[in-house]
């Protein structure tokens, strides 16, 4: 079916229910940003396949709303729909509220999915509908429609996160989260977000492509810890794992009827922007719980890396960086022998050195191998019917990471194919400028990404560019690639804090031209402590040499070229024990100080 066609087929829902408007996120019960096939309803019904992206469906006309990552790939996947892209933030472009109120007329009704929508945008909604007598009301108008090729609900086997790489057990987690509570005021919590249950409990599956995520809700209380998943997927040792460690188990299914059954007082810490609205509404209306309002305390825990995480992530870089100095090298000994090859072909022949490497498991996300103009849209991935030849010319961005049992990774390099234009290469040198001074930072405790992006971002506008999207975003352990609560970006203010991983990817994008992207992890460690007060820096934990020949050396100063001769020196003697003498022989070409 068309997206006209499956239009349709929801109004015709609508109708029956009495709905005028109705709202589709790009969510699951979990407000997860990378969804299990089953709930990603708006990619089936617009045929956008972006990971962010909400839709609204009126009777005459429906509407999509994504952000700058996004709007030359939504562009091209809608058109010939009678969708309207909404690109977010630009001038004259409404809000996904303010739209909805203007097409909600008094006695209307707004329907939604209350599972897969955010307890807080839904009093975000109440709030701009006062006086207006619009109704919402929780109803799944998708599943009806959405039969046939529907992927079923994912239960991929579990396994456990051993102590050996996780450095805490699930008990001693478990216990500084009631600690955490307590400063909360509150003694309870119903955690919602998926890559907080898993880390907390030291237990992964694979219920999410790239992302190894356990489909599953926690219940915290002063004296219990009780986990619901699809009980099937548990394999003896997972059972004997959580009940060591005080936890016990219940169907998925359970999670709502419990909570609405619960009849012990309980002061349960609750966030709306991590929790569905109908899970909110059941806390709410239950006289057994006092709702306590705050941000859901896992996401810091598990931000700050402890040391056995920080030194496993660190050999997980080493890993990677030697899987993609492989890959370069043949890249480069097959193009020089005149091999046709495509930008699927990168992501192969880094795949196949990625799979023997010690304690692998899979990407970390869908590999962006993007040529020449194909790199101006920051979230492009080639498939094998829409893939570009690479030249002997231009550039070829390439973002890829893994999961390995002892982290999480992701790296973005930009590589010279061939000849490059002025403006080509002055664009490159302003993009690894914009990434050398935010990596060479140092700042006061209590500095957030709402202080420090401009670092990285002025780089960029003093030729009058920007790019739309933040400049770094944390990253998880043997979890999401995108974790909080921290990022790199000029509205978070999160502050950053000693064993936080952030990442670190300025860039330039114009559309039909060029896309150029440099990335690194970096880790907030200590600087100093003087009468002023404390102060952290970075460290680069990324392994993998940055490409010096589209550089325009006379516009680096001599503090950048210092920082990127000792990055280089790092990768090479850190990478040299794990390669041969031919591979040991390339690099050191790659990382041989610039004068």
């Amino acid at each position: 079916m068309t997206a006209n066609e499956k239009l349709a087929l929801l109004r015709v829902q609508m109708k029956q229910a009495g709905i005028q408007v109705y709202y589709i996120p790009s969510s699951d019960p979990h407000m997860s940003e990378y969804l299990p096939d089953h709930w990603r309803s708006r990619a089936w019904l617009s045929g956008f396949s972006g990971s962010a992206g909400v839709m609204v469906v009126t009777e005459t006309e429906s509407a999509l709303w994504t952000d700058g990552r996004y709007f030359i790939q939504a562009a091209r996947q809608l058109e010939g729909s009678e969708i309207v892209l909404q690109r977010m933030k630009e001038p004259g472009v409404p809000t996904v509220t303010e739209y909805l109120t203007a097409r909600l007329s008094v006695g209307d009704v707004l329907g939604l999915d209350g599972m897969i929508t955010s307890a807080a945008f839904v009093g975000e909604l109440e709030k701009a509908f006062e006086g207006k007598e619009v109704a919402i009301r929780t109803v799944d108008l998708i599943s009806p429609i959405w039969t046939e090729d529907r992927p079923p609900m994912p239960a991929t086997e579990a396994f456990v996160h051993p102590l050996e790489y996780t450095g805490l057990s699930a008990a001693e987690k478990l216990a500084e989260l009631r600690k955490n509570l307590a400063k909360e005021n509150a003694d309870s919590i119903l955690l919602t977000r998926l890559d907080s249950i898993v880390w907390l409990l030291n237990i992964r599956a694979s219920d999410i492509s790239y992302t190894p995520a356990l489909l599953s809700f926690c219940l915290v209380t002063p004296e219990r810890t009780v986990l619901y998943t699809n009980e099937e997927r548990l394999t003896p040792q997972v059972r004997e794992h959580l009940a060591a460690n005080g936890v016990s188990i219940a169907p998925y299914a359970r999670v709502l009827p419990e909570v609405e059954a619960l009849r012990e007082p309980l002061r349960m810490l609750c966030s709306q922007e991590d929790l569905s609205y109908s899970l909110y509404a059941a806390m709410v209306a239950n006289e057994c719980i006092t709702v306590v309002e705050g941000a859901e305390p896992v996401q810091p825990m598990k931000a700050c890396k402890n040391d056995t995480e920080v030194a496993c992530l660190k050999n997980a870089h080493i890993k990677e960086g030697v899987a993609m100095v492989r890959m370069e090298m043949e890249l480069e000994r097959r193009l020089a022998d005149g091999e046709k090859l495509t930008e699927c072909d990168v992501h192969d022949i880094l795949n196949r050195y990625r799979q023997p490497l010690p304690l692998f498991l899979g990407e970390s996300f869908s590999c962006i191998s993007a040529y020449g103009a194909n790199a101006a849209m920051m979230h492009y991935s080639p498939s094998p019917d829409h893939c570009a030849v690479i030249e002997h010319s231009g550039l070829l961005l390439l973002d890829t990471g893994s999961q390995f049992l002892d982290g999480t990774t992701d790296t973005t390099r930009t590589y010279q194919m061939g000849p490059l234009t002025d403006e080509i290469r002055r664009y490159y040198t302003y993009v690894l400028k914009a990434n050398i001074a935010l990596a060479r930072g140092v700042f006061m405790k209590g500095c957030s990404g709402a202080n420090l992006d401009i670092l990285a971002r002025s780089q960029v506008w003093q030729y009058g560019i920007d790019y739309r999207c933040g400049t770094g975003h944390g990253v998880g352990y043997l979890g999401g690639v995108h974790e909080g609560p921290h990022s790199m970006r000029m509205t978070n203010t999160y502050p950053l804090e000693p064993g936080m991983i952030v990442t670190d990817e300025p860039g330039i994008y114009e559309e039909g031209l060029v896309g150029i992207r440099i990335e690194n992890e970096l880790l907030v460690v200590p600087a100093c402590s003087t009468e002023y007060g404390e102060f952290y820096r970075f460290e680069a934990v990324t392994r993998c040499p940055i490409d010096t020949r589209p550089i325009v050396r006379e516009l680096m100063t001599f503090e950048e070229l210092d920082w990127l001769n000792a990055f280089h020196e790092t990768v090479y003697q850190d990478l040299k024990e794990h390669l041969n003498p031919e591979e040991q022989a390339w690099l050191r070409q790659k990382t041989l100080p610039i004068a």
